[in-house]
């Protein structure tokens, strides 16, 4: 695939990635199927979470590829899913295959539309998938920084910045990205808020996969993320449960670096929560395969200061506009290296990684 024709398929807003992925999809003569969202995007526009199924309804073997489960995030994905959907090698090569593709073209248009990584209900969707009848997490260690993650100023005080790195000093790093980025049940108005209840994204999710997901026998799930490692590398991340049968299948799959939130060896925190977990509920009959493929951007202490002030932005809405532009810019800087080499080498990953999951799938 050529350098400029790959550029083409990235966007600069919500609306115009829609209008490529729809065109590439009508390109391909394959239909769209759109789940309305209930509220309008940055510009006035209509959002939606956008389905186009290449191959047939009773495919044995489907792979899902899916985009925006972090808003934000999807200016990266949804490049990924138009460039894919634009390749007539690829689409060959999963027909060979007899494998059916699924691309789920926004899992979070609300967050992408507006640069954020939440839902319009402020919940981190990738922590949201929980059965809420029954007690949920409990993170101490954001309980202790919940007061300075989100300052009442921006930039935070002295005092504030001075709390975080004793924090980082006396346990380091990691234990300060668990403590924000693993998810959180009390305070609605934080960071990495998980909901009390499921959102509109993760209902209309699950009548996506009880349509199209519960008549395959296998079932592959590539979801694009961005924000995590090392520039322009694309980390996969083993996303089933912690069952070795599925982690050999993955390795096969992927390659024996795939790293695991189970043993630690992934760039992510511990989490809970996790959208893959609908798989096995929405499609029992189906042997699941999963990953999410992060691709980095900018240093992880970066990302986190980029949402602390767009959480901070969005509790004052009195801040000036220039303060609005320049940290609307930081967090999409932060989820999207909008230069032409970074576009480049994550639409080579993906290839790899789709053309991984074809041959698997096909398998026996």
């Amino acid at each position: 695939m050529a350098t400029q024709s790959v550029i083409g398929n990235f966007s600069q807003s919500y609306a115009e990635a829609r209008g490529k992925f729809l065109a590439a999809a009508e390109a391909s003569d394959l239909d769209v199927q759109s789940q309305p969202h209930p509220m309008l995007g940055r510009d006035g526009e209509p959002l939606a979470m956008d389905v186009v199924r290449d191959g047939p309804a009773d495919a044995s073997k489907l792979l899902i590829i899916s985009s925006a489960c972090h808003g934000v995030e999807g200016f990266c994905g949804s490049g990924v899913q138009t460039a894919l959907l634009g390749d007539p090698l690829w689409r060959l090569a999963a027909r060979h295959a007899g494998v059916a593709v699924l691309y789920i073209h926004a899992l979070n248009p609300y967050g992408f539309s507006w640069w954020r990584r939440v839902t319009h209900e402020n919940v981190d969707l990738n922590r949201n998938f929980h059965d809420f009848s029954q007690p949920l997490p409990v993170n101490p260690g954001y309980e202790e920084l919940f007061a300075v993650l989100v300052p009442p100023t921006w930039p935070p005080s002295d005092e504030a910045n001075a709390i975080v790195q004793r924090f980082i000093a006396e346990r380091g790093v990691p234990a300060f990205q668990e403590a924000i980025s693993g998810g959180q049940y009390s305070h609605p108005e934080g960071l990495f808020y998980g909901g009390r209840n499921p959102t509109w994204s993760q209902v209309t999710l699950r009548h996506v996969l009880q349509e199209h997901g519960t008549r395959c026998a296998k079932l592959g799930w590539i979801d694009l993320h961005t924000g995590l490692g090392p520039n322009g590398v694309g980390e996969r991340i083993f996303a089933c449960r912690d069952d070795d049968a599925a982690l050999a299948r993955a390795k096969a799959w992927w390659g024996d670096k795939i790293t695991s939130l189970h043993d630690g060896s992934s760039s992510s925190a511990p989490l809970t929560g996790l959208m893959w977990m609908s798989a096995y509920q929405e499609c029992p009959q189906a042997e699941y395969t999963g990953m999410a493929l992060e691709y980095g951007t900018v240093p992880m202490l970066d990302v986190m200061n980029s949402l602390r002030a767009d959480q901070w932005l969005e509790m004052h809405p009195e801040a000036s506009e220039e303060k609005r532009q320049q940290i609307k810019q930081q967090v999409r800087d932060a989820f999207y290296t909008d230069t032409d080499e970074w576009k480049q080498r994550i639409v080579e990953q993906a290839l790899d990684a789709a053309h991984g999951a074809a041959r698997g799938l096909a398998a026996r």
